[in-house]
């Protein structure tokens, strides 16, 4: 099958190419497919569709990215310290601090719906205080703690629910897609068929015309050679102008159809194929009558048909927001688990004062710069380790409750609503087969009526120049054989629709052309002939 690209450059060749106004644009029906998958505003509207649910899709998964934070500041206090061992120089109030501090932490949400943090610290402080052992003090800290919860959104959490809907509404919206996709084909399909059938209505009409104009002019010659009378020149002259105006009409349809098919290729009202005469290339030609199995047509229709899928997705959808709804019914229990190691540093105080006899001496691993504080940190002299619970209910919890009841009615309506989808479209298979059954009955009915009303016209013809009828039998069978032209055209039209609907009623109407979704947008190849 062919990619987008080809579809897009496809477009873009019937786009560069010239339509003069008025002239005729030759046109297939894979042509036509082709066009009106480019341009037509709905199949355009659903592709935007298809993007906007990718672009939900990355952000929901956004709530899966790692958080990068990080502070830095500087700290320059006094404290004020109502005690004689405050430990403030002679003549001050309290002691002077001032230093640096530095935080930096990675956080991430985990699919369980727990979170894990990793946390880093640094700070650099002076001090006054003659109670202080180091100045300047090294501080260091490197943590992880991990969040689970037990209850409340362990089986779901909004991330998970956020995602989870995200990606059901993008099968939701290339279901769309393929939906309006088909329907779009089939519509221009049924328009082709329309438009061709209305060509050959007029060619019959013209035809018709054709032979009344014969027709009266060998009246006239026959009463100008005596043979009738003046009298019967009234018929074929009331006759002609009788189908001259069958003709006008004719062309009337047949301009309508022309706008009807137009409409579907293209959205821009300046398109310049509004001013050209589109000519369909293909005919509807008799084709090879499929073989109707109902029951397979239906479990086709039942795993291929878009609105089915639809469906499926909206109950899918609401069968999360359901479960989600559910959840938060639950009280809120976390075992919250962390780990810190710490590590200190730095230079005796000369001007500390020990309470104690013999004063206090700093151990030797503790003086030096940064790095020895780091060293005490790996070393895993000054570790923090904690496990424990978190609990929380709301008492009464009547929102959640009245949410989960709300969700459970909202599945219910989606469920009968897509039982009742797949009612309509089994129904749909059930009455495209009848009607193809009925449309081959018809162009067989036609056909044999055009045959019996061509000999008619013929036998007819060959009394009048033999003088043994009128001119009134003989425009009585021209009549009927526009008449059974003009059903057999329609009737082999109506076949063409009817294999279209078959096609979209079992959802095949798209692989059968050779048109599949891919990301965003219908790919589409020609199909073989003109299905």
């Amino acid at each position: 099958m062919r990619t987008r690209a080809l579809l897009l450059a496809v477009a873009a060749a019937l786009a560069a190419s010239p339509v003069a106004s008025g002239a005729d644009l030759p046109m297939t029906l894979d042509e036509a497919r082709a066009r009106a998958l480019a341009r037509n505003p709905e199949v355009r509207l659903e592709r935007q569709s298809v993007a906007i649910s990718d672009s939900a899709v990355e952000r929901a998964k956004g709530a899966y990215d790692v958080s990068f934070k990080a502070d830095a500041r500087y700290r320059d206090r006094t404290d004020p310290v109502n005690s004689v061992l405050s430990g403030a120089p002679s003549g001050e109030v309290g002691p002077a601090t001032y230093g640096g501090l530095g935080n930096v932490s990675l956080s991430k949400l985990l699919p369980t719906g727990g979170a894990v943090s990793l946390f880093s610290s640094i700070g650099r402080e002076r001090t006054n205080n003659t109670f202080g052992l180091l100045t300047p003090s090294y501080t260091t800290s490197l943590g992880l703690e991990v969040r689970q919860p037990l209850l409340a959104n362990r089986a779901i959490d909004p991330a998970r629910k956020g995602l989870s809907i995200a990606r059901i509404d993008r099968s939701r919206s290339l279901a769309s897609l393929a939906r309006v996709a088909a329907e779009t084909v089939a519509a221009v399909e049924r328009a082709y068929w329309t438009l061709s059938a209305a060509a050959s209505d007029v060619e019959a009409r013209a035809s018709a015309v054709a032979l009344a104009e014969r027709q009266r002019d060998d009246v006239a010659a026959r009463i100008e050679a005596g043979t009738q009378s003046e009298a019967d020149a009234a018929a074929p002259v009331a006759e002609l102008e009788r189908r001259k105006g069958e003709l006008l009409a004719a062309r009337e349809a047949l301009s309508r159809a022309e706008n009807g098919l137009k409409s579907l290729l293209t959205d821009d009202p300046a398109d310049p194929v509004w001013e050209a005469r589109v000519v369909p290339g293909d005919v509807p030609a008799e084709e090879p009558e499929p073989a109707v199995d109902l029951a397979s047509a239906l479990a086709e229709a039942r795993a291929e048909r878009p609105e089915v899928a639809e469906a499926a997705a909206r109950l899918e959808r609401v069968a999360v927001e359901e479960k989600a709804a559910r959840d938060r019914v639950l009280p809120q229990l976390d075992v919250v688990a962390g780990l810190t190691a710490r590590g200190l540093s730095g230079s005796q105080n000369p001007d500390a004062i020990s309470p104690f006899p013999g004063g206090v001496v700093v151990p030797e691993e503790l003086q030096g710069s940064l790095g020895r504080s780091y060293g005490t940190l790996f070393e895993g002299r000054f570790p923090d380790a904690s496990i424990g619970l978190s609990f929380a209910l709301p008492i009464g919890n009547r929102v959640a409750k009245a949410d989960a009841a709300i969700a459970a009615s909202q599945r219910e309506q989606a469920s009968i609503s897509a039982a009742a989808t797949r009612l309509k479209v089994e129904v749909e298979v059930r009455n495209a087969a009848v009607a193809l059954a009925t449309a081959r009955q018809r162009v067989e009915a036609a056909r044999a009526s055009r045959r019996a009303a061509e000999v008619l016209l013929e036998a007819e013809s060959e009394r009048f120049e033999a003088g043994v009828t009128t001119s009134f039998f003989v425009l009585t069978r021209q009549n009927d054989l526009t008449a059974a032209r003009i059903a057999e055209t329609a009737a082999l039209a109506d076949s063409r629709k009817a294999l279209v609907e078959w096609a979209r009623a079992r959802g095949a109407l798209l692989a059968d052309r050779g048109i599949r979704i891919e990301d965003d947008a219908p790919a589409s190849k020609p199909a073989g002939g003109s299905r």
